[in-house]
């Protein structure tokens, strides 16, 4: 008979659900022999153990979350059918914030862009929304991004990450410094996720109930306000506690501190965006707010932590890709690419049948014909698995237009987007620079930037400070003049 030692040792189980004798004492020939190898219950736990992890994500690895409801208090039904925007809706969500380059273990007030991702559990599906508290990002076409995220990583040789390598990335591609002027500037270092703005960056389409097509862009501002650490304050928090953006959001909303964002949009007419002053689907540029007011639409409230990281924050897997009726994609074409992008992601990372995860399980039925894979655990008994069939299996066969589609003409091609009456890549960026920041804080800017470059080898230094000033010609200057000055007057790396 086993004798149980202690008053916890009340029973567990093996996976297989059968009683476990002992989570302390492996099976042993004797006292003081060897393990045996049918001792399944040990073997079972190692071999558990061993693959616990999932790869994490390539960007956007660290971060946290929190579910909450979204409650639509004005009516934009104008604008979309879509049911989680109708006037009084209320809906589940779930929201993960994170860095962009650090890995699993770095600290959360590393200066980086944050993600701002959402999953609304709609009445018809879920609708994500991807997006950063950036309005804009570092480049417009796909196929830059993952040179621009290796060159945020390590080097191969030393294993290192390298101020050189992510200036010659960002001096290389001038459609970069908007993205790269936010990052510089107060916004690369929130004080806490409750305290930045999220939005959507991309530009997306609203259909409404007659048919009529608008494009729209999201801004999610916080109620708590926008506050931001100084360079001094994150370098000396990122030592202190380098999960301090994960443990603020926990530690409040357990404390029944629940942060809120209204949501506000900004929409453009259809046929306004063809002659619009800049590409409206260039995800570098902004669309002024002087042009289109934004709209508010509810509010965002997060008031429910995750029971296991793991299961809920760790396995959400979100994807621009997963839209709802009265809701499109638009002409961008990073948003394109990353609509495949993040599911085929999730299908590595986390497996197959990632969607049958609870985190990720839409609210309402699903009757999908994919089938079967690694871990399929619901499915749909013996109906067909075909269409169309003569049973009493239903399918969709819609033709014609497209209710959220666009027209498109012309032949293939390789090459950079319609340049617009004000699209330059540096604009918008001078502009955010002599107009938005003050002057505390361009002041803080020239410091940040020039620290920045600090150890940054030529030829790439002078490309980048070329960079700058290309940005603003007086800013430019001043980093060129602190970069010296900490050099002792002579370039590094010449």
């Amino acid at each position: 008979m086993i004798e149980k030692k202690t008053p916890h040792a009340t029973g567990s189980t093996t996976q297989s659900g059968a009683p476990a004798v002992s989570d302390r004492q492996s099976l042993t020939v004797g006292p003081d022999g060897p393990v045996v190898l049918h001792d399944s219950h040990l073997v079972e736990t190692h071999q558990h153990f061993n693959r616990m992890n999932i790869p994490e994500r390539r960007p956007h690895a660290k971060g946290s979350g929190a579910f909450g409801e979204f409650e639509v208090t004005e009516d934009v039904s104008q604008y979309t059918k879509a049911l989680v925007f109708q006037p009084g809706t209320k809906t589940e969500m779930l929201a993960r914030f994170s860095t962009v380059a650090g890995e699993l273990g770095s600290p959360d007030t590393w200066r980086d862009v944050r993600g701002f991702s959402l999953r609304f559990y709609s009445e018809e599906g879920n609708y994500d929304l991807v997006g950063n508290n950036t309005p804009v990002f570092f480049m417009r076409d796909p196929m830059k991004f993952t040179h621009f995220i290796r060159s945020q990583k390590r080097l191969p040789d030393s294993g290192l990450r390298d101020g050189t390598m992510q200036w010659d990335f960002w001096a290389n591609n001038p459609e970069t410094a908007h993205q790269v002027t936010y990052l510089m500037g107060p916004r690369g270092l929130p004080r806490t996720w409750a305290e930045m703005n999220g939005y959507g960056s991309h530009t997306y389409m609203w259909v409404n109930a007659e048919g009529e097509r608008f494009w729209v862009k999201y801004h999610f501002i916080s109620q708590q306000g926008v506050h931001n650490f100084t360079n001094d304050e994150a370098v000396k928090m990122a030592g202190e506690n380098a999960d301090y953006h994960r443990q603020d959001l926990f530690e409040s909303i357990a404390a029944g501190n629940f942060p809120k964002w209204d949501l506000y949009v900004q929409v453009m007419p259809y046929e306004e965006a063809k002659t619009y002053r800049y590409n409206p689907f260039d995800l570098t540029k902004v669309w002024s707010q002087k042009d289109y007011p934004r709209i508010k639409v509810g509010t965002m409230t997060l008031n429910r932590n995750p029971e296991n990281h793991f299961a809920q924050i760790e396995q959400a897997a979100f994807s621009p890709g997963n839209t709802v009726p009265g809701i499109g994609l638009s002409p961008d074409r990073m948003l394109l690419a990353r609509s495949f992008a993040y599911h085929d992601a999730a299908r590595y990372r986390i497996g197959t049948n990632f969607a049958q995860l609870p985190v990720n399980q839409p609210k309402c039925p699903v009757n999908s014909y994919t089938f079967d894979g690694q871990m399929t655990y619901h499915h749909q008994g013996n109906a067909p698995q075909y269409v169309p069939n003569s049973f009493d299996h239903s399918w969709s066969d819609e033709e014609g237009r497209v209710d959220n589609g666009w027209e498109a003409d012309g032949e293939m091609t390789r090459e950079s987007q319609t340049l617009r009456k004000d699209d330059d890549d540096f604009g918008q960026a001078g502009i955010l620079v002599r107009e938005v920041f003050s002057d505390a804080e361009r002041a803080e800017f020239v410091q940040t930037v020039a620290g920045a470059l600090d150890g940054v080898k030529e030829p790439v230094l002078s490309k980048a400070l070329e960079y700058w000033k290309n940005v603003d010609a007086e800013t430019g200057a001043k980093i060129e003049e602190a970069v010296k000055a900490a050099a002792g007057d002579e370039i590094p790396g010449v």
